[in-house]
């Protein structure tokens, strides 16, 4: 990825949680797994990393991802679109937010996709706070 040419950036913190499995269900989805490679240059490790935001934090970054142009994964019928964003996560490691094109998909939790299993990377724990870097 390219982060470095784009120039803002906006920065959310927010806790580590666990999901309900569907991040590692869409990300070993074929299609899913093409079109990422395609467009944000890595293969999805399979499954997502889950971060809820307070309601500050919420607030800035929908604001963000509004202005924002997505990187769109186009389903295959009978799935969800999803828009990615590019991010870096700890400042350090390069991965995307993946926002599903749901309408009941809550406006306090982000999605993380990334090349690698970023708890154990990051040696990340249910509870922990983390800050994600958006690139606009």
């Amino acid at each position: 990825m390219r982060l470095h040419k784009l120039k803002r950036k906006l920065q959310v913190q927010g806790t580590v949680f666990s999901g309900k499995g569907e991040g590692s269900k869409f990300t070993n989805l074929t299609w899913v797994k093409t079109q990422t490679e395609e467009k944000l240059g890595f293969i999805p490790f399979p499954g997502t990393l889950n971060i809820r935001l307070d309601n500050k934090n919420a607030s800035k970054l929908w604001k963000a991802l509004n202005k924002a142009e997505p990187i769109e994964l186009v389903p295959v019928a009978d799935f969800c679109r999803g828009r990615c964003y590019r991010v870096t996560l700890e400042d350090k490691t390069e991965c995307a937010l993946l926002i599903p094109q749901v309408a009941d998909y809550p406006k306090d939790m982000v999605e993380i996709v990334s090349p690698v299993n970023l708890r154990e990377k990051l040696k990340l724990s249910d509870g922990n706070m983390v800050e994600l870097t958006l690139f606009v």
